[in-house]
C-alpha cells in the first residue's frame, strides 16, 4: 500500500506541476509544520528534526532545496514546492515525497 500512496503522490506532484507552471510563489505563507497535508507527509522546517523511527530512509542530507519538486531558487531559504501549493516550504525542510534532483 505504501507504494501505491507514493506512486499516487508522486502522480499528484506532475499534475500540480502543470497546473501551477508559471505561479509566483514569493508572496505565499510558509507551509505550517501542523498543516494537515504537511503532516500527513511528515514535513518538517528542519531536516534534522524528522522522525528517524518514521522514516528510517531518511537522511540529513536530504533537504527541500534538493528536490526535484521544490521550485526556490538555488540558495534560497524557502520557495514554493508542487506538492504544497500556495504555500512556501524552507529550503531546509524534508517531507517524505523527497525526490532527489536529477
Amino acid at each position: 500500500m505504501k507504494n501505491s500512496r507514493r506512486q499516487f503522490m508522486i502522480l499528484s506532484a506532475s499534475s500540480l506541476a502543470v497546473a501551477t507552471a508559471g505561479t509566483a510563489f514569493a508572496a505565499d505563507p510558509m507551509l505550517a509544520e501542523t498543516d494537515a497535508q504537511a503532516v500527513g507527509l511528515g514535513y518538517k522546517a528542519d531536516t534534522t528534526k524528522v522522525d528517524k523511527a518514521k522514516y528510517p530512509k531518511h537522511a540529513a542530507t536530504q533537504k527541500c532545496s534538493g528536490c526535484a519538486l521544490y521550485k526556490g531558487a538555488a540558495g534560497s531559504a524557502a520557495g514554493g514546492c508542487q506538492i504544497f501549493p500556495a504555500k512556501q516550504v524552507s529550503g531546509n525542510g524534508w517531507c517524505s515525497a523527497f525526490a532527489a534532483k536529477a
